[in-house]
């Protein structure tokens, strides 16, 4: 599976980005997709999660702010990242859960003033 995550930048305090995610290659409506999201100096962390019958889980840290969503029919995932705050700069990435072995380039959200 090829992994392309897009839609970041540079966001304010209290602004909103959306993030896109194509997946090509194996059959993407039977899994359960997610969003992670990996800061300077720490690990990577699941953020939001879907399932392929559209039950959704958001990180404690994102509940409220950020909204995960699929369309299947076109093999993309999204992320709508509102109330950003400057503890969202990261760098995001989509995948699977458990997570395929490649992670395939993500994409950068900076939050700051």
């Amino acid at each position: 599976v090829q992994l392309q995550a897009s839609g970041g930048g540079l966001v304010q305090p209290g602004g909103s980005l959306r993030l896109s995610c194509r997946a090509s290659g194996r059959p993407f409506n039977i899994h359960t997709w997610a969003w992670y999201r990996q800061a300077p100096g720490k690990e990577r962390e699941l953020v939001a999660s879907i399932t392929h019958d559209f039950n959704t889980d958001v990180a404690d840290s994102v509940k409220g702010r950020f909204t995960i969503f699929r369309d299947n029919g076109r093999k993309m995932l999204y992320l709508q990242m509102n109330n950003a705050e400057p503890e969202d700069t990261a760098v995001y990435y989509c995948n699977r859960v458990p997570p395929a072995s490649a992670w395939g380039q993500g994409t950068q959200v900076t939050v700051s003033s």
